[in-house]
């Protein structure tokens, strides 16, 4: 998993940096409206939109332009109506891939989706054919530079399915029903907590070097890059010196 999550923290990063183009607004604003219609504007009521609300604060993203998000989705302001749909693909290397999109039309976004993906060396597949290589969790990342035994003791503490000691720091896995109780520990505790969300984890890995794995990566960033798209995902294994490069 390691590829897979390194990965993910520097496009993290390289977000939070990038915020002010407006592109990750646009992806967070999505995210608040169908939280919003799905459980309600409350977020001490709607865990989803908690989650989105404190996305919407790490890139900085303006009172007015949640509100507004807000809104839309308890319909007070008209606007686009959005669905969450999950695509599954192949990438070089034979890597399997899954993203998350959120879409006011479909058509638009699965053609956009194939095209990147055929121009990359890769194929947008059919529904459920990647889908069993992953497996849905709570993932949170802790500051390296917390105290090891009071890291693990929290986690324990709090019936963690697994925790890894990384150089990006402490990654602690938990299943989705125990996610919010975790994280609400780590923060209790006072830990420093760099990510926290749902994510799709990989069950197993493939090892993709060189080119491929220079292809692969154009073809996830540029996956990522699309308006729809919320989350790529895949189960790679990359050597560090490529993907910091990258």
């Amino acid at each position: 998993m390691s590829g897979h999550s390194k990965w993910h923290n520097i496009r993290e990063t390289k977000q939070k940096m990038d915020a002010s183009r407006g592109k990750v607004f646009g992806k967070v604003t999505r995210q608040i409206i169908i939280a919003v219609r799905e459980g309600g504007p409350d977020p001490e009521k709607n865990s989803k939109l908690r989650l989105a609300l404190e996305k919407a604060r790490e890139v900085n993203m303006p009172s007015d332009n949640i509100k507004r998000a807000i809104q839309r989705g308890t319909g007070e302001i008209s606007g686009e109506s959005y669905e969450e749909v999950i695509y599954e693909g192949y990438g070089p290397g034979g890597v399997a891939i899954m993203v998350e999109a959120t879409t006011d039309n479909r058509n638009r976004t699965t053609a956009e989706l194939r095209h990147t993906f055929q121009r990359n060396g890769g194929s947008l597949g059919e529904s459920g054919c990647v889908s069993w290589i992953f497996s849905r969790k709570g993932y949170i990342l802790v500051s390296p530079e917390e105290k090891e035994d009071t890291v693990y003791n929290v986690a324990l503490e709090a019936e963690v399915e697994d925790i890894r000691n990384t150089e990006d720091g402490y990654e602690i896995i938990t299943s989705v029903e125990n996610f919010e109780k975790v994280k609400d520990n780590c923060e209790k505790a006072g830990l420093k907590v760099i990510r926290a969300e749902t994510t799709y984890l990989p069950n197993n890995t493939i090892k993709v070097e060189s080119d491929a794995a220079r292809q692969l990566l154009r073809l996830l960033e540029q996956l990522e890059e699309l308006d729809d798209v919320q989350k790529v995902y895949g189960n790679f294994d990359i050597p560090d010196e490529i993907l910091i490069n990258a």
